[in-house]
């Protein structure tokens, strides 16, 4: 499956973070959240905490004693095996080798952010030119649509 870009527009990038999360944990997989820093990845961890109590989202950020049994785990850079996919948030990087290696890659950008923009383009580039392949989703009509894919 290819790497799946979700341009943000209609809603906030951390309002889908939280959906797309929900629907990969009902199907039973582990998450890594990727992020470009750690204040990123303490910035998600609060916010996963903010939740209603049904929608919790257990979490953890790398580091810490159970890594290993973190249904999801925000990191800033690649955490290694035992992960069915991997989200990227605010241009965290995304390694073309990574994109076969799991279920599935989102990476979401914000729409609003000329610079998230940009740095989304690149990654879209660098993905397409190794052969991992890419999908560009848009939610500009308010529901997701597949506009582009390489």
């Amino acid at each position: 499956m290819p790497a799946l870009f979700y341009h943000v527009t209609q809603s906030s990038v951390d309002a889908v973070v939280s959906t797309l999360l929900e629907r990969a944990l009902q199907q039973g997989w582990r998450i890594e959240l990727r992020t470009p820093s750690r204040e990123r990845s303490d910035w998600y961890d609060q916010r996963l905490w903010l939740g209603s109590e049904e929608g919790f989202l257990p979490h953890g950020l790398q580091g810490g004693p159970h890594d290993a049994l973190q249904p999801v785990l925000l990191t800033e850079h690649a955490a290694g095996p035992g992960f069915q996919a991997v989200m990227s948030v605010e241009g965290a990087e995304v390694a073309p080798d990574e994109v076969p290696a799991h279920e599935r890659v989102w990476i979401l950008f914000d729409g609003r952010d000329p610079m998230a923009v940009e740095r989304a383009r690149d990654q879209w580039r660098a993905l397409a030119a190794s052969g991992a392949g890419a999908q560009y989703w848009s939610e500009e009509t308010g529901r997701w649509q597949k506009k582009a894919e390489a």
